[in-house]
């Protein structure tokens, strides 16, 4: 039986490993994911290597203005 996975999310860095870490146990490559989401591949590994965005950069702006966190769990 595998772990359960939580994580306090910081950064985009910190974000992509968790989401990189639940493709994985779901046995999901980053084709599959891109082709199931109707993305470009590149996308989701940019995802998963915290390369930061516009999106992610205010995102987590927003978070540490807000005194906020961001968590992630799953089964």
């Amino acid at each position: 039986m595998s772990e359960n996975i939580w994580a306090r999310v910081h950064s985009p860095a910190d974000l992509g490993a968790v989401l990189r870490e639940l493709r994985e146990r779901a046995d999901l490559s980053q084709e599959a994911v891109a082709d199931e989401l109707g993305i470009d591949r590149r996308y989701v590994y940019q995802l998963e290597t915290g390369v930061p965005t516009l999106y992610t950069t205010r995102l987590f702006a927003l978070l540490r203005l807000l005194d906020a966190h961001l968590e992630v769990s799953a089964p």
